[in-house]
């Protein structure tokens, strides 16, 4: 019998790497990217780590699915991340194809959509699927790094 998965499992899966970045004071953003039911790969935030602003946890996630499926466009693959996506993160989703994104909070300052961005024509985007668990994972370390 197939164990069916669906958004809020994969997103869960997205809050557990967005949790490893809050651990290690990085922005808690996580993602993961599925294709056929199945993770392919994880991120987070590792910008602080790395001193590298290009390291976003959609980034991340998009270079791992990459070598994962040994070619650069990600067609058939869904992205799930707790943050909606920034315009450098949309860019880098449009070029590699995915079909599907999945993000929780919204970004009314840094996201795709105040920028009037639009992903891959043939990608469909879908937003507040466990939204408010990662609204508050980014209200606690904002108001934790505010003290």
């Amino acid at each position: 019998m197939e164990l069916l998965r669906d958004d809020n499992y994969f997103m869960k899966q997205a809050l557990i790497e967005a949790q490893k970045a809050f651990e290690q004071d990085e922005v808690p953003v996580g993602a993961v990217i599925a294709i056929d039911n199945k993770i392919i790969a994880r991120a987070f935030n590792l910008t602080e780590r790395l001193n590298d602003v290009t390291a976003h946890a959609e980034m991340q996630a998009i270079t791992s699915a990459a070598n994962f499926l040994n070619g650069k466009y990600l067609n058939g693959c869904t992205l799930y991340v707790t943050l909606e996506p920034c315009v450098m993160c949309m860019g880098a989703i449009y070029w590699a194809q995915l079909s599907r994104i999945v993000f929780a909070a919204s970004d009314p300052k840094q996201g795709y959509i105040n920028a009037q961005t639009t992903p891959h024509p043939k990608a469909t985007v879908s937003g507040g699927v466990m939204e408010s668990e990662a609204a508050e994972l980014l209200k606690n370390f904002f108001s934790s790094r505010r003290k």
